[in-house]
């Protein structure tokens, strides 16, 4: 699992919500306050939410 508690994250191309639970099938429950719900994503449905800095091309690969 690359994703672990409190981590801040992008869904549904746009939205920002909060990881609150992992799970061992990679699966993970994220809180989205646009939805005010937690719902459960696949690990490849989630991106990392990047804080507005000038990323290197690693880390763009990492990412993506």
């Amino acid at each position: 699992m690359i994703f672990q508690f409190g981590n801040v994250v992008v869904v549904d191309d746009d939205q920002i919500g909060v990881i609150v639970k992992s799970w061992a099938n990679n699966t993970h429950d994220v809180y989205v306050r646009s939805y005010n719900s937690v719902r459960e994503y696949a690990e490849q449905d989630i991106k990392h939410f990047v804080y507005s800095k000038e990323l290197t091309e690693e880390e763009i690969a990492f990412y993506a």
